[in-house]
């Protein structure tokens, strides 16, 4: 993004843009299935406490990761083959500030309706999918804390509130754009901008360091010194 606005004129090549493609999603779906093992994490350590370290063990929690690794390789993958059989003889311009097959579909020459069912049923239903996976394990652990202790909820939530937030934060957009690819509004580059730029960059540090203790206590007694320090002038 530096880059491109110290330029005047903002070029990519076929290749570069294929390159940018395979990235983009291949990150974000690591992000979308990170975002649920670590719902199944929170699941493990409040649903079942005690057989935590024996469920969530070293070797379980790799071979999970080279999961997610492997299915953004595979949906990543996907994605390319349906760029590559995109047919381009016109214009070259692309109405976005990053390439991925929705702009890439208004420059095709050829039909895109199959290739607009196949965006929704790979990208538009990881995103669905995930997320109603992450609500109903949302769910499950929020019933589960009627057994609990009041500081036992209070610690569950909020160890969830800060996931909540994110997921909410980082799948509506998402969802949003691909799951009706075939139809763009003047809002989609901005939506885009916020949950590809605003979530990792502002929200996510916000949201997970505001909830760390030690981060609390140095905000309070940096309040504190703030007061004193006012009064006594």
């Amino acid at each position: 993004m530096i880059a491109d606005i110290l330029q005047k004129n903002i070029t990519i090549s076929f290749s570069e843009c294929i390159i940018q493609i395979f990235s983009f999603h291949f990150f974000g779906c690591q992000e979308i299935l990170f975002l649920v093992l670590m719902a199944v994490d929170r699941y493990v350590a409040i649903c079942k406490p005690l057989h935590y370290m024996s469920i969530m063990n070293r070797r379980v929690c790799s071979v999970l990761v080279a999961l997610a690794w492997v299915a953004s390789c595979v949906h990543s993958s996907v994605q390319i083959f349906l760029t590559l059989r995109l047919h381009f003889c016109g214009p070259n311009v692309i109405d976005h500030f990053l390439c991925d097959l929705q702009p890439l579909l208004k420059l095709a020459c050829t039909e895109t309706y199959v290739t607009n069912l196949l965006l929704v049923s790979n990208s538009g239903a990881l995103c669905i999918m995930s997320f109603v996976v992450l609500m109903l394990s949302y769910v499950i652990i929020l019933h589960s804390l009627r057994n609990h202790s009041a500081e036992g909820r209070r610690k569950a939530l909020s160890t969830c509130i800060s996931h909540i937030i994110v997921v909410l934060l980082f799948f509506v957009p998402c969802i949003f754009i691909y799951t009706c690819p075939a139809t763009t509004f003047p809002v989609d580059k901005m939506i885009t901008v916020f949950y590809t730029i605003g979530t990792p960059l502002l929200i996510n540090p916000l949201i997970y360091t505001l909830r760390n203790a030690d981060v609390k206590n140095a905000i309070r007694k940096l309040w504190s010194k703030k007061l004193i320090s006012e009064d006594q002038r």
